[in-house]
């Protein structure tokens, strides 16, 4: 199981590091248009049209109506790209630390939609990570003036949309990430890996779309090749720029999905917060931000909150094990 398990906690990993941070680039080096950074966070779906002709699906007799499965894509992808959206304004307009350790809330607010979604059981430790990520979130809040003061972007009112933006955008991805396993548990009920490259798929082309029809209904595809002419690190750099920020979210949302089918929701969050209190170490080297004493409080309560499900998953598994092992030995006894 495990080998099946760390090639996708190494794409999430990767691919959300890397993105937060060349989403911060795009931004910082002249970019300016929120639907473009949206539209690029799934745009890169065509690298896993490869990988779906080579899958084998299920027979077809196991598989859902199509109707069901149409209905289910084009729910979520709407999903995936209203959140998207929340999480390119919560980008422009907070320093990359902030959204890094803001969005750790989302680790708590799926807590609460697994439990009711997924039927996930609330333990001391759960709720102790709860609480601890609660309290991260708040005290990036009540530093709010101090960032906002500091921002090369905006000033108090932008920098309170982005909070509240971001906050939004982390809410929204606990609920999708507990639908995608729901989806899978009880729609979808395929064991194959190209169940996972499906819900990729096909719900990022229809929230690609829905990107395109902002960014030309917004009028910001006027701007485009303004935008790329006064980047401040050239044509090239812009265009490379955005290709591999759209690989690296198709390598973190391919991670996300396959730790949902492999494990769960509440674990696939688990693994992405991890990452979101590195992101601050290398946004102060890159990006000249501050850490002040706040944040690094911040970090390390981020981090006991993702220490806290660890172990509970550990005990989780330890638990697992022996129930398996005494149904071994219920059935030895009868033979």
């Amino acid at each position: 199981m495990w080998l099946r398990i760390i090639p996708y906690i190494l794409f999430l990993l990767i691919g959300q590091t890397t993105g937060i941070l060349l989403g911060r680039l795009y931004f910082d080096k002249g970019g300016n248009s929120k639907w473009m950074a949206t539209f690029v966070q799934t745009a890169g779906f065509p690298i896993l049209i490869p990988l779906k002709l080579f899958l084998v699906s299920s027979p077809t007799s196991l598989r859902p109506p199509v109707y069901k499965l149409t209905l289910l894509y084009f729910v979520y992808g709407l999903l995936v790209a209203g959140d998207n959206l929340m999480y390119s304004y919560g980008l422009l307009y907070l320093p990359v630390s902030t959204y890094s350790l803001l969005c750790a809330s989302q680790l708590a607010f799926n807590a609460v939609t697994s439990f009711f979604i997924n039927a996930q059981k609330f333990t001391a430790l759960v709720l102790n990570s709860l609480v601890i990520l609660t309290i991260s979130a708040c005290l990036i809040a009540i530093n709010a003036d101090n960032e906002a003061n500091t921002s090369n972007n905006t000033g108090k009112g932008k920098f309170a949309l982005g909070f509240l933006c971001t906050l939004g955008a982390s809410a929204a991805l606990a609920f999708n990430v507990s639908v995608a396993q729901y989806s899978f548990e009880k729609v979808i009920k395929d064991n194959s890996l190209n169940t996972v490259v499906c819900m990729q798929l096909y719900p990022f082309i229809v929230a690609t779309c829905v990107c395109v029809i902002g960014l030309f209904g917004s009028g910001e595809w006027h701007t485009l090749n303004e935008e790329m002419r006064n980047y401040k690190m050239g044509g090239v750099s812009y265009v490379l720029t955005l290709t591999f920020t759209a690989i690296s979210w198709q390598l973190a949302s391919l991670g996300m999905l396959g730790l949902i089918f492999e494990v769960s929701s509440l674990f696939s969050n688990v693994i992405a917060t991890f990452s979101l209190p590195l992101v601050p170490i290398f946004a102060v080297v890159f990006f000249h931000d501050k850490m002040n004493g706040v944040k690094v409080i911040s970090m390390i309560l981020a981090m006991w909150g993702f220490l806290s499900y660890i172990y509970q998953h550990y005990l989780d598994d330890i638990e697992a094990k022996k129930a398996t092992k005494v149904k071994l030995d219920a059935s030895t006894e009868l033979f």
